[in-house]
């Protein structure tokens, strides 16, 4: 007897016609035609259903803050960098919390039940540590909230974010952050990454540093992250997120630093929707674009996820929460339209990701944990291109989250799709 079995599903793997018992929260059988009865049953014939999809780099101290205290006029990183600093000494705990316990709301009907968020440090009230702590108790029956100490500003840069990172720390954020490139200096940064790498191996905390957000070539600190997550032993524990600057570096040194890299096992957050917003700015034609080597890494054997990064802040005035948007972006900015590659980018929004947060009980497997969502789409490939309604959205058994299915959505060879409302679809000869 299951409390819940879900019906002929389609697997990102590939298998179809799949049922997945569900016992109390976690999946007790994955099989075809399982013959067993339940509580309550979900047919999902034709449909694919996944684990929850998982944004491993994200800013929820400063989502849902557009326009405040004015617009970024000109788009640019610089001029978001300089509103947050205009908007950080007003913000209050109860502000962030509203405004995070909102975004939360929408990520669950998106299916996203697990989040990894970086935590200004800067201010020294450190304000948005004590919401982002209070946020991550509130939702924690729904998400999964990891938080990054992040010394925005700079940790050697800010004058007293050294204190205040450490503070963080010891109130309970989950993970050592860092932003290199952002010193005054090349030797500063490399300074920074060395002692937060350091402070992580002392406490036993995981890495996650924004690394080489730049046009610039010669911003390497990502060699430097490399080297000293051997030498601290964190492999596989170091995340580098963004890694614009591999975009513009010289084949032949990258060539060097991807081995290096996955000698360090690092894992790799590239952040498509920003990175081809921010990156560029400074060119004029041809225009790099900024996303990191997605192809490239992979390949190399590194653990590539892809983040959202921003919704509607002082950065990036877009955003919907939906990781399907990130994928659809980043499969297009990397030249990814094979049928390999698409499963790829669908990979690295869902198992890849766990793997960065170091999820346990994550997949679909006998014995995970309960959480699976119900797509509107046939596969991984059709769900990168519709963006499709989550029909249902699971957490440890419980279904939390129900959309609708949408009408008029066409199939790939052409006829109505038969999960998309087929009498009202019409072909494209039609």
């Amino acid at each position: 007897m299951f409390d819940l079995i879900i019906r002929n599903a389609n697997l990102p793997d590939g298998r179809n016609g799949i049922d997945i018992g569900i016992r109390g929260d976690r999946i007790a059988a994955v099989g075809t035609k399982i013959e067993a009865s339940a509580k309550e049953e979900i047919d999902a014939t034709g449909r694919l259903v996944s684990p929850p999809f998982v944004d491993p780099h994200f800013h929820m101290d400063a989502t849902l803050s557009l326009g405040l205290p004015r617009m970024n006029r000109s788009g640019t990183l610089l001029e978001g960098i300089a509103l947050w600093g205009e908007l950080r000494p007003t913000l209050t705990r109860d502000a962030l919390v509203e405004r995070a316990l909102r975004y939360c709301d929408l990520a669950v009907s998106q299916g996203l039940l697990y989040i990894r968020s970086h935590v200004d440090t800067t201010d020294p009230r450190l304000v948005t540590a004590e919401a982002l702590l209070e946020v991550r108790d509130r939702v924690a029956p729904y998400i999964d909230l990891q938080l990054v100490a992040f010394p925005q500003d700079g940790y050697y840069r800010s004058t007293g974010a050294v204190d205040a990172l450490s503070r963080a720390l010891d109130m309970g954020v989950d993970i050592v952050g860092g932003i290199p490139h952002f010193e005054r200096t090349m030797s500063d940064g490399a300074a920074s990454v060395e002692a937060l790498c350091r402070i992580a191996a002392e406490r036993g905390l995981p890495v996650d540093m924004h690394c080489d957000e730049t046009d610039d070539p010669m911003s390497r600190h990502i060699e430097t992250l490399a080297a000293q997550t051997i030498r601290f032993g964190l492999q596989g524990r170091v995340a580098g997120s963004h890694l614009t600057s591999m975009h513009s570096m010289d084949n032949y040194y990258v060539s060097k630093l991807i081995p290096l890299m996955a000698e360090a096992r690092i894992n790799v957050i590239p952040n498509p929707l920003i990175n081809i917003m921010l990156q560029g700015r400074h060119d004029t034609y041809p225009k790099r674009r900024g996303l990191t080597r997605v192809r490239e890494l992979m390949e190399a054997g590194l653990n590539v996820s892809f983040g959202h990064d921003c919704v509607m802040d002082p950065w990036y005035s877009m955003g919907s929460g939906d990781m399907l948007e990130v994928g659809h972006m980043a499969l297009h900015v990397a030249q990814m339209a094979g049928v390999d590659d698409k499963r790829k980018i669908f990979d690295a929004l869902t198992v890849n990701s766990a793997k960065t947060m170091g999820l346990e009980g994550y997949g679909l497997e006998k014995g995970c944990n309960a959480d699976l969502v119900i797509l509107q789409a046939r596969d991984p490939l059709e769900a990168l291109r519709l963006k499709p309604n989550r029909l249902a959205v699971i957490r440890r058994g419980k279904l939390i989250a129900r959309t609708p299915p949408r009408v008029s959505e066409l199939a790939i060879d052409g006829r109505p799709s038969s999960v998309d409302g087929s009498e009202y679809a019409p072909n494209v000869g039609d």
